[in-house]
């Protein structure tokens, strides 16, 4: 009996020990090289068992050993919580820390910023090279493209928001267009639905387009709102909107920088010089500011403004006060009626 019993002890002071040593080491650093200053990206494939795991981090470089990694786990119940994708393994991580990592899915995400003002033809060249994305619909049209993010037929122009876009490596390049339209329709409607009576335009569509117009006249955004206004008042006075944007925008691949008096005074479904309204399409992606100046414009009369050069710009109710502000800020110019 005392041999039994003396062996009942050795176990279990071998099991304390290993515990401990288990322990001991799902605590210690798997990285104590002091000259990696920089993670380790490993990415680990959908599907893969725990001890899997354990041998994608170790032939990444990080010398963790996965048997005791598997044993980690599925002492602690989480083996089958682990989550793929591309993670950033520092050089303090623990065997702990990088279960934790893993089952909560903190991996790595890229960002890709699609700025206010783009054209849509800038976004899908962003798009385009963004090497963490997986290329899916670069061999469609815009009319394809459409369909296949499930929009409405139209042109593309405008319909997507402009934002920073966090992602997964591997993420398709479709699901990007598809987040980026989903939430300009979830923005625009908003908008819309809180619109002030009485405005000048007739569909949410209208909105957008002027809102692209506003985007790509502002410099500065304290300027949003008036500029939004001029543009309002000369709608509702039937005057033309004379926006310089409109005419570039027409122009295409064919604007060099340089926009002539030619340019002005041809008549294109751009040029806003000798076309009234609105032009066909929006112009640019539009934020959600430019968007709430539109649809809500201060009480203004103003119907003229110059760019002050400094970004700002100066706004004038009548057109002789607007001459002398053309004169001041852009001198050697000739006056023009517009805004």
């Amino acid at each position: 009996m005392k041999s039994i019993a003396r062996l009942f002890v050795l176990l279990l002071l071998v099991g304390a020990v290993s515990g401990y040593g288990l322990y001991w080491w799902a605590h210690r650093t798997l990285g104590p090289d002091a000259t990696r200053s920089v993670p380790i990206e490993v990415t680990i494939a959908p599907g893969s068992s725990v001890r899997s795991i354990g041998a994608q981090v170790e032939a990444a470089g990080i010398p963790l050993q996965p048997m005791l990694f598997a044993a980690l786990a599925r002492i602690e119940r989480r083996s089958t919580r682990l989550q793929a994708g591309t993670y950033a393994l520092a050089p303090s991580l623990t065997p702990e820390t990088l279960l934790d990592k893993m089952e909560s899915g903190d991996v790595v995400r890229i960002a890709l910023v699609i700025p206010e003002g783009w054209t849509f033809a800038q976004m899908r060249g962003a798009i385009a090279n963004q090497p963490g994305l997986k290329q899916t619909v670069q061999a469609l049209g815009d009319t394809q493209l459409m369909a296949a993010v499930g929009a409405e037929p139209g042109l593309p122009e405008g319909r997507f928001f402009p934002d920073t876009y966090l992602f997964t490596r591997g993420t398709t390049d479709l699901e990007v267009y598809k987040r980026a339209y989903r939430a300009m329709q979830k923005r625009l409607a908003d908008a819309w639905a809180s619109r002030a009576p009485d405005l000048p335009l007739a569909t949410p569509y209208e909105a957008l387009t002027l809102a692209s117009v506003v985007e790509k006249e502002t410099g500065r955004p304290e300027d949003r709102p008036q500029v939004a206004a001029v543009f309002i008042n000369r709608l509702r006075r039937g005057m033309l909107l004379q926006t310089d944007p409109t005419v570039i925008y027409g122009l295409g691949t064919r604007f060099d920088g340089n926009l002539r008096k030619t340019d002005l005074t041809a008549d294109t479904p751009y040029n806003t010089y000798v076309r009234p309204g609105l032009p066909p399409t929006p112009i640019a992606l539009v934020g959600v500011a430019a968007l709430a100046a539109v649809v809500n414009p201060p009480r203004s009369d103003a119907l003229y403004f110059v760019a002050r050069g400094d970004g700002s710009s100066q706004f004038s109710d009548k057109l002789g006060d607007h001459n002398r502000a053309v004169e001041r800020y852009q001198r050697g110019l000739a006056p023009r009626n517009r805004p």
